[in-house]
C-alpha cells in the first residue's frame, strides 16, 4: 500500500525511527492539548450551550443569542472582556484591517515592534501597493522596530515608548514570510510588561495567526489589549468554512465591530449564515487539531533533517510558538517539486499540479499546495512559498497526525526523485 502511494521503503523505515525519537515531545503536546481542552469545555459548560444556539438567523441578524453566546465563549477561553466572531470577517488580513481602521484615527501613530509585517498587511498599511485606502493615505503614521536575534529590541522599544504620540503597537507572533523565528508567549509577555510599565495607555494588538493553543497562554492572558486571527486557521479546526475573530478589551471590540458593520450598530447586526454550528464545533475541536498539526510539523522537521535538508526551522526539539514549519530549499525547482509532492498527498484535487503565479496582495509569484476541504484553509495540511531566494517552503496544518505524516512522506519522496 505504501508503494502504491509513492512512499519508498527507505522513507518508511526512517519514519518509524523518527517516531520513536519524538515520543517524549509528543507526550508534552498531549498534556498541553488536555489543558486547552479543559478551558474550552469549561467555557461551554459555564455558558450553558444548547442545540438551540446553533439556529440560523437571517436578515439583519438582530437578537442572535447563539452568536452572542459563542462570542462569550471566546472571551472566557482567552480571559478577555469581549470578542467579535463573524463570518463577515473574510481572513486574518481582514480581521487586522478592521481592527486597525476601527481604532486608529488621523494623526495616530502605529508601530510594529516585530519588524516588517506580513506581505498582505504591508499594502493595508501603505508600504506596498498603490491603494488610496491604506492607513498611511488616511493620515496614520507608521514606524517599525526590527527584531534582534529573533527577540524584541527592548532597549530601542523602551526609548521610543518614552516619547509621546504612540496610539498602538502591533506584534506579529508568527514569522510570516520572513526568515526570523516566531515569537513565543514568554517574549510577548516580557515586552508587553515593559511597554505597559512606561505607558499603560498604549494599545497593544497581537496578530495571533497560527498561534492559538500552541502554548498554555494566549496574548490577552499576558496583557495584550486585543488579538486577531482567521477561522481558516487554528480555531476553525478545519470545520469552519470561513470567518475570523477579534478578542480583547470591550471598548476596543466595540470600535472594531462598528468598523465591520456601522457606527452605533456594532455587534448587534450580522446574520450568521448558518455558520454557528461549525464555529462551535471548530473551537471545541481546535485543541486536538492544533496538537495534530504540531505533531505533523515536528515529524516533518525531523524527517527533513534525517534526509540531509538544511535550513529547517524550527528544529524538531525547539520550543514552538505556532504551527508553521519552514524549509530553505535553495532552488526554485526544489520548492516547486516539494509543493507538488504535497499536493499529490492531498485528499482533494490530488491530481492537480500547482504552478507559480501572481497572488493578490503578494509582491512575488507564489506557489501554493493545499488540496483542502475548505479552499485556503491553512489548518489543513498545506505548503506555499514565494519564488525568491532562499526559496523557502512554508508548511503548516494537518487535521490528523496520520494524514499529516502520510502527506509529508509523499512530499519528501517526490522531491528526492529530482
Amino acid at each position: 500500500m505504501y508503494k502504491e502511494s509513492g512512499i519508498s521503503e527507505k522513507i518508511l523505515e526512517t519514519a518509524n525511527i523518527v517516531e520513536k525519537e519524538l515520543e517524549p515531545i509528543f507526550k508534552n503536546l498531549e498534556e498541553n492539548c488536555l489543558n486547552c481542552s479543559m478551558k474550552v469545555l469549561k467555557a461551554f459548560q459555564d455558558n450553558k450551550v444548547s442545540t438551540t444556539d446553533f439556529n440560523e438567523i437571517t436578515g439583519y441578524g438582530y437578537y442572535d443569542g447563539g452568536r452572542e453566546k459563542l462570542e462569550k465563549i471566546y472571551s472566557d477561553i482567552f480571559k478577555a472582556e469581549d470578542a467579535l466572531v463573524r463570518p463577515q470577517i473574510m481572513s486574518g488580513t481582514h480581521a487586522l484591517t478592521i481592527a486597525l481602521f476601527g481604532i486608529l484615527k488621523y494623526g495616530d501613530t502605529l508601530i510594529s515592534i516585530s519588524g516588517e509585517p506580513y506581505d498582505t498587511l504591508k499594502s493595508v498599511i501603505g508600504l506596498t501597493g498603490n491603494s488610496e485606502n491604506s492607513l498611511i493615505k488616511h493620515g496614520i503614521k507608521y514606524e517599525q522596530i526590527e527584531l534582534v536575534n529573533d527577540d524584541f529590541d527592548y532597549e530601542q522599544i523602551e526609548t521610543r515608548v518614552k516619547k509621546d504620540n504612540i496610539k498602538m503597537i502591533e506584534i506579529q507572533r508568527s514569522r510570516g514570510y520572513s526568515q526570523r523565528k516566531s515569537l513565543n508567549i514568554d517574549k510577548i509577555e516580557k515586552v508587553i510588561n515593559l511597554i505597559k510599565e512606561i505607558n499603560p495607555e498604549i494599545i497593544i494588538m497581537v496578530d495571533n495567526c497560527y498561534g492559538e493553543f500552541v502554548e498554555s497562554k494566549e496574548p490577552t492572558e499576558v496583557g495584550a489589549d486585543l488579538f486577531v486571527s482567521s477561522l481558516m486557521k487554528n480555531l476553525g479546526a478545519g470545520i469552519a468554512t470561513s470567518g475570523g475573530y477579534v478578542v480583547g478589551r470591550k471598548d476596543l471590540i466595540n470600535m472594531v465591530a462598528e468598523r465591520l458593520t456601522a457606527p452605533c450598530v456594532g455587534k448587534d447586526m450580522g446574520a450568521n449564515f448558518n455558520q454557528l454550528l461549525s464555529y462551535y464545533k471548530g473551537i471545541f475541536m481546535a485543541p486536538s487539531v492544533v496538537k495534530s498539526a504540531l505533531k505533523s510539523m515536528i515529524f516533518a522537521s525531523r524527517m527533513l533533517e534525517k534526509f540531509g535538508f538544511e535550513g529547517v526551522s524550527p528544529r524538531f526539539d525547539e520550543k514552538r510558538a505556532d504551527i508553521i514549519q519552514t524549509i530553505e530549499l535553495k532552488s526554485e525547482e526544489k520548492l516547486i517539486k516539494f509543493c507538488q509532492g504535497l499536493q499529490k498527498a492531498s485528499p482533494i484535487e490530488s491530481y492537480v499540479v500547482p504552478v507559480p503565479d501572481d497572488m493578490p496582495g503578494y509582491e512575488f509569484k507564489e506557489i501554493m499546495a493545499g488540496g483542502s476541504f475548505t479552499p485556503g484553509s491553512t489548518i489543513e495540511l498545506s505548503c506555499d512559498g514565494p519564488l525568491h531566494e532562499p526559496y523557502t517552503a512554508y508548511m503548516q496544518g494537518g487535521l490528523t497526525y496520520e494524514y499529516g505524516k502520510l502527506g509529508i512522506m509523499m512530499a519528501i519522496n517526490n522531491m528526492l526523485e529530482i
